[in-house]
C-alpha cells in the first residue's frame, strides 16, 4: 500500500494506492470520497474539499526514475508533488511475490495430500 498525505489548512488529504489489486482511495479528514481500480501506469481522482473548493488528485509513474509521484492540485494550481521512491515499490513487489510463492507452495502440498 502507497499513501500520500497532504494537509491544507482545513483539510487533511489521503490517496493510498494499492499495487496488488489496483485500488485508489481518496480520504478527506479520514472519510473516504474517491474510490476506484487502477491497473494503468496513471490515474486521476477530483473531489471537492470541506471548503467546496475543487481539488485533483494524480497519480503516475515516472519512467525515468521509476518514482510513485502524486500531484495535488487546488483551483487547477499545482499544490505540491509528492513522490515514493523505488526502494518502496521494490518491498512492495518483493512482498506480493512471497505471498504469491508462498500460495502456490501450500496449495501444492494440498494437491499432494489429497
Amino acid at each position: 500500500m502507497i499513501s500520500f498525505k497532504y494537509d491544507f489548512t482545513q483539510d487533511v488529504v489521503e490517496l493510498q494506492a494499492s499495487d496488488w489489486c489496483g485500488l485508489e482511495q481518496v480520504f478527506v479528514n479520514g472519510k473516504r470520497v474517491s474510490r476506484k481500480l487502477n491497473f494503468g501506469p496513471k490515474s486521476e481522482h477530483q473531489i471537492k474539499l470541506h471548503d467546496g473548493k475543487p481539488c485533483k488528485f494524480q497519480l503516475f509513474i515516472d519512467p525515468n526514475s521509476e518514482q510513485m509521484i502524486c500531484r495535488i492540485y487546488k483551483h487547477n494550481r499545482l499544490i505540491t508533488s509528492i513522490k515514493q521512491g523505488k526502494q518502496n515499490l521494490l518491498q512492495s513487489r518483493q512482498l506480493l511475490q512471497g505471498l504469491v510463492f508462498f500460495i502456490a507452495v501450500c496449495s501444492l502440498g494440498m494437491l499432494l495430500l489429497v
